[in-house]
């Protein structure tokens, strides 16, 4: 069959492409190995969020009394029932994927694809049996998978990736999670928060490494406050899992030392999947293990384009969406801006939630900028007090010439509701003056960013 554009994958950056193409009166096929949606939908951004909704709700109910309500009896997780929970969103989310795809008449096939000559693409089925399809345009969008460690592999059981830590038989007693990033450390915090004795392993001298170094050093406070075991600077030397229990041996600044642990979660960031999908054979160039593309995402060879987690820049789903966006409006000839990657929101979804964008106060220095920089307290924020959630702050960074934000690096309840504020404000280059001019609403979160901007001038209230 016959198409104008053939997408390889659809999760966050297939799906919505496939979309778009469908929006402008292209012709499209998607095809999918396994479910629709992708890895986000399925096995990332929403079942984590379903079950990081569960721990704050147990969270709150074993507080209850803090904000006058009694609960009689004790309060306890189910964690079968938030395994299930969690997986009954994400297949509501890949139905509704197949709802759009039959509004826009976008074809679904389902198998493993790969280029097989110019402009074909030939889909293999379980059984093995094979079909070509051939179109103008073919988009490879096929994502990534969790990277493993020769020291640290992968079996499914004892040792797991991101997926097994979705579908647990049962709650762990106790967990090593190797990798602070958003990943490592959602799953820390969840595990952490329902009863799992966790223990966070980071290489980099702290948690969440990308992040400005003050968020960082707040997070750390807060899982050691839950009792959360954090070992920074550090690194997994060896597993052994023949027994009852994995026993991790851990490089840490003052020597090793060996945990004793239930499981051992590898969250040490993502391998792109670009085997056997016919790269080398059609002579497609990559980079460090990743496709390279140009500014629309087309690759060397006519006709085929890569975006997602398989080219540089973020892995994020969001990022993936506007690659796709920007990849196919091209391609219809349109006029797209080219993504400003200097304009990237990125979220962790912990308790408190770390949210940022641009620049950190270290890379701002770096790059030569006179900076100001405000900063505001959760403390001292009336809405913050009111719904319990005290610990975190929001911090802005400006050129002290033009007055141009260069960075915003929240930590609190909230905040990545809040970012997107912050990326706009970005965008359409607001100054430090124009933000803490701008009325925020009273009494709300969104308070601290205005106040933030205030403090870097001077001009704050609150503090």
């Amino acid at each position: 069959m016959n198409y104008d554009v053939i997408i390889i994958g659809s999760g966050p950056g297939g799906y919505v492409t496939a979309i778009r193409a469908a929006q402008l009166g292209m012709k499209v096929a998607v095809v999918e190995k396994e479910n629709l949606g992708g890895i986000c939908l399925n096995w990332g951004c929403i079942p984590t969020k379903s079950l990081l909704k569960s721990a704050q709700v147990f969270e709150y109910a074993k507080h209850a009394a803090d904000y006058g309500v009694t609960i009689d009896g004790e309060v306890k997780p189910d964690f079968a029932a938030m395994v299930k929970r969690s997986r009954d969103v994400a297949n509501g989310m890949s139905k509704g994927i197949q709802f759009l795809f039959k509004k826009n008449k976008v074809d679904s096939i389902f198998g493993f694809a790969k280029l097989a000559g110019k402009n074909t693409v030939e889909v293999s089925d379980e059984s093995g049996n094979k079909t070509s399809y051939s179109a103008k345009h073919i988009i490879l969008a096929t994502g990534a998978r969790s990277r493993e460690l020769p020291n640290l592999p992968i079996d499914g059981k004892k040792i797991i990736g991101y997926r097994k830590a979705l579908t647990l038989d049962k709650l762990p007693e106790s967990m090593v999670v190797v990798g602070s990033g958003a990943i490592g450390s959602e799953f820390a915090y969840f595990y952490q928060s329902i009863g799992t004795k966790v223990t966070l392993v980071e290489f980099m001298p702290t948690v969440v490494p990308n992040e400005d170094l003050d968020v960082a050093k707040q997070l750390e406070r807060s899982f050691k406050k839950m009792k959360m075991k954090v070992l920074v600077g550090s690194s997994v030397e060896s597993v052994d899992s023949m027994g009852d229990k994995c026993k991790v041996v851990v490089k840490t600044k003052k020597g090793e030392q060996v945990i004793d642990a239930d499981i051992v979660l590898s969250a040490v960031g993502i391998s792109p999947n670009t085997e056997g999908i016919g790269l080398e054979e059609m002579g497609v160039e990559t980079e460090n293990g990743r496709v390279k593309v140009d500014e629309f995402y087309k690759t060397n060879v006519d006709g085929v384009y890569a975006i997602g987690d398989i080219v540089e820049g973020p892995a994020l789903a969001h990022v993936a969406s506007a690659e796709g966006i920007v990849c196919i409006e091209k391609i219809a000839g349109l006029n797209p801006d080219p993504i400003d990657y200097g304009n990237i929101p990125g979220c962790t979804y912990t308790n408190p939630e770390v949210s940022s964008v641009g620049l950190t106060e270290a890379k701002s220095k770096e790059a030569g900028y006179e900076i100001k920089v405000g900063k505001f307290p959760y403390s001292a924020s009336g809405k913050a007090s009111a719904s319990g959630q005290k610990d975190g702050f929001v911090k802005l960074i400006f050129d002290a010439k033009y007055g141009e934000l260069l960075g915003a690096h929240m930590i609190g309840g909230n905040v990545t509701e809040m970012i997107a504020e912050l990326v706009v404000a970005k965008k359409l280059e607001i100054t430090g003056h124009e933000l803490l001019k701008t009325v925020h609403p009273h009494p709300t979160m969104s308070e601290a960013i205005m106040e933030a901007a205030a403090a870097a001038y001077d001009e704050v209230i609150h503090i």
